[in-house]
């Protein structure tokens, strides 16, 4: 599918809050707590597991966990890569792979009840496949627990390497997820390891080698330097590899050793993001100050239902 779209009617570069002092009261959370908090943090310690959650230092941890869900980071704590945004740890990895992790954490899931699972991992350019096997062993594992689980994959790049796309996806995960996480421009400040080219390449191979009914979705953080302009032609982008949900999130620095944030994007601009980006035709756009990939996952996906597939933006 091909997308002939000229910006129009855009909404214009809202005056930039200052990042100096205090955050702005819409990015403001609870303090993580609770019973439930509690019972999902001792899970995750028995099963030795490991979220992004709390690896990455989510913002919303206290919501998802008081409501008893979580995103499970398979194949370690430890990242091969070194982008400048991220709170995970970086290095190499001192492990190789845990061949029972899936069994582990798809227990978890069974044990959490969890309608619709959500999987990410590290990147493991170590390994020749990326650790894609270990997804698929994961995925079809909790479809052996629990068949109406929904599940949601959220992967590296694998490098590139397709045949490493295809093993995920040709397991059968109902969404599939690959962030391209910011403009093309901003790549090498931000991701410095990785090609905005070649993440459209995993998003369109997973489309092809998953089943017909599987969903693909992909996210960004704003608030790193680009423009609205920008911003659209990722939307653009996607539209043209038939990406059906995407995400859009403030960009928040996890510490002083971060990429700082150039500014924070105000509520109403997501909602213009979100207008403009149904309108090209995704099935759904999740776009909010603290929206995050996995942020009311079940919720994304419901809504995306709802929605015919493949509607060609038309601007007039």
């Amino acid at each position: 599918m091909e997308l002939n779209v000229t910006i129009f009617d855009q909404p214009p570069v809202l005056p930039s809050t200052e990042t100096r002092g205090p955050k702005p009261p819409w990015l403001k959370v609870r303090a993580p707590g609770g019973s439930n908090y509690r019972d999902v943090s001792k899970l995750i310690e028995e099963h030795r597991l490991h979220t992004v959650c709390a690896e990455a230092r989510c913002p919303n941890i206290g919501e998802c966990w008081e409501n008893r869900t979580a995103t499970f980071m398979l194949l370690g704590d430890t990242c091969t890569r070194g982008c400048r945004f991220c709170a995970v740890t970086k290095g190499k990895p001192s492990a190789g792979i845990d061949w029972d992790e899936p069994e582990r954490c798809a227990r978890a899931i069974q044990t959490l009840g969890l309608r619709h699972a959500v999987i990410t991992s590290v990147n493991r350019d170590d390994q020749p496949d990326g650790g894609a096997v270990i997804f698929a062993l994961l995925i079809r594992r909790v479809r052996e627990l629990g068949p109406e689980t929904r599940i949601e994959v959220l992967t590296p790049d694998f490098m590139g390497n397709l045949s490493a796309v295809r093993t995920v996806a040709e397991a059968g995960p109902d969404i599939f997820n690959h962030n391209t996480e910011t403009v093309p421009r901003l790549y090498p400040r931000v991701r410095p390891k990785a090609k905005f080219v070649q993440s459209m390449q995993v998003l369109r191979h997973a489309k092809q080698s998953g089943r017909p009914s599987m969903m693909t979705k992909s996210g960004i953080m704003v608030g790193l330097g680009e423009t609205v302009e920008e911003v659209i032609q990722v939307m653009v982008s996607l539209r043209e590899a038939e990406c059906d949900i995407m995400t859009i999130g403030q960009y928040l620095r996890p510490s002083p050793w971060h990429l700082p944030v150039q500014r924070y994007v105000r509520p109403e601009e997501f909602a213009e993001f979100k207008r403009i980006g149904l309108g090209m035709g995704f099935r759904h756009v999740e776009s909010g100050p603290l929206v995050r990939s996995s942020y009311h996952a079940h919720e994304q996906t419901d809504e995306a239902h709802k929605r015919e597939p493949n509607v060609v933006f038309a601007p007039g």
